[in-house]
């Protein structure tokens, strides 16, 4: 018998270290070459590890919420064979770090771990670093960190759950079932009180929105669309699209607005390198969507918008959305935008103050579509009207520059023509 060390891997490019999301393992569990290990996530996505040999598993690098150097070790495996000890020898069942470790055989000598005591456990838990929610599942739950959540937050302990995933996971479906059962479910008081970790994807947003916000001197503009003609146009064409189009929402008329306003606003389609001090004005416009999932707030990517009209744009939006929302969005897919769109559909209220996206410069907000009294060649008229509330890095974006921008956008959102025209009949119908 030897032993494997399964070093964290380089699971994306100038990823340092990735958070342990959640095992699919313990100490002692025999796996199989290829079984899931572990869930670990980057700044950008989720990341199942697999095991790249089959053996018993002897020690595991950290409890979950942990952050894991890329390089270190994640798992030491017992296996058949010589293993790679050549590379690292096994520590001490003592050592520092250890999530878990497992002692020898009652009797069998090692010069790994300090000899049985009839009071040892053959599982020693080190103490956990931080308090621990004032729920908790007894004994090995499989379950996604999604799952985990949607438990804490009904107040369920999963370990009272049955999972009818593979190898007893948890699903989603399996908890709402459980929850739909009154008899069963366990119920919580409203003075309860919890505390636990921001970990994984909760982490990610509190780390990009407190430096965004640090960071950037952000400024935002307000500006009001009438909507109308553009409702007329997405009616009409929706009515008539074929079997394999889309249906069109307002956002992809937005897209398309959007790229052709960067043409004459290059300096909003750009990234900001405050460290280095160099702005990238990009050609392409790569349109990140702002999207709500279980997990939090992800940004999927409509890569090179530009050339993509209008149907391609609705098709693509709603594959990278679907993506993020179901955790499949590779990091491809939720990387590289350039300018981003964020909208929180009928929730959007009247007006709202956008965070960028940093190191990105500009981001267009859109609030909720409603029907509104206003005024037309001096009598009341309703209309059905939105706003647009975007915000700029002031650093990079003149304020004026983001009016300009906005107003462009407005021009053809209100006069939906002009999204469909060449450029010179573009610039007759936006004011300058």
């Amino acid at each position: 018998m030897g032993h494997y060390s399964f070093k964290t891997p380089d699971v994306g490019e100038g990823i340092v270290e990735v958070e342990l999301i959640d095992w699919h393992i313990a100490v002692g569990d025999e796996v199989t070459e290829d079984q899931a290990l572990a869930d670990v996530m980057t700044d950008k996505a989720n990341v199942e590890l697999s095991s790249p040999v089959a053996g018993r598993v002897l020690k595991l690098a950290c409890p979950a919420g942990e952050m894991v150097a890329v390089g270190s070790e994640l798992v030491l495996f017992e296996v058949a064979g010589p293993g790679n000890e050549d590379e690292v020898a096994p520590e001490s069942s003592t050592g520092e770090g250890t999530a878990e470790t497992v002692a020898p055989p009652a009797g069998t000598p090692s010069p790994q771990a300090p000899p049985p005591t009839p009071a040892a456990s053959p599982r020693a838990t080190a103490p956990a670093p931080h308090p621990a929610p004032a729920i908790a599942s007894r004994g090995k739950v499989l379950a996604s960190p999604a799952v985990r959540r949607q438990a804490l937050d009904a107040g369920i302990d999963l370990a009272r759950v049955p999972g009818n995933g593979p190898a007893g996971r948890i699903t989603h479906a399996d908890l709402d079932a459980y929850i739909a059962t009154p008899a069963t479910a366990t119920p919580r008081a409203r003075s309860a009180t919890e505390q636990f970790k921001v970990t994984g994807l909760r982490r990610v947003i509190a780390q990009k929105m407190q430096a965004s916000k640090r960071t950037i001197p952000h400024f935002s503009y307000v500006e009001e669309i009438e909507l109308d003609a553009l409702e007329a146009l997405r009616n009409h064409l929706n009515t008539n699209r074929a079997p394999d189009q889309p249906k069109l929402t307002l956002l992809p008329f937005l897209m398309v607005a959007l790229v052709r306003a960067v043409e004459r606003f290059p300096q909003a389609n750009a990234t900001f390198d405050d460290e280095a001090g160099v702005v990238t004005r990009y050609a392409g416009v790569h349109i990140g969507i702002a999207t709500q999932t279980d997990q939090g707030l992800k940004v999927p990517v409509v890569h090179h918008a530009e050339s993509c009209d209008l149907w391609a744009n609705a098709a693509e939006l709603q594959r990278v959305a679907e993506a993020a929302r179901d955790n499949t969005a590779t990091t491809a897919e939720l990387s590289g935008s350039t300018i981003t769109i964020t909208s929180l559909g009928k929730l959007g209220g009247i007006v709202s103050t956008p965070v960028l996206n940093k190191p990105e410069v500009a981001i267009i907000g859109v609030n909720k579509a409603e029907d509104r009294v206003v005024a037309r060649d001096g009598r009341m008229a309703i209309r059905r009207m939105m706003n647009l509330s975007s915000s700029f890095d002031h650093r990079i974006v003149d304020g004026y520059v983001a009016a300009e921008l906005i107003q462009a956008i407005k021009a053809m959102l209100e006069r939906p023509a002009l999204l469909f025209l060449p450029g010179a009949a573009l610039d007759q119908g936006v004011p300058r």
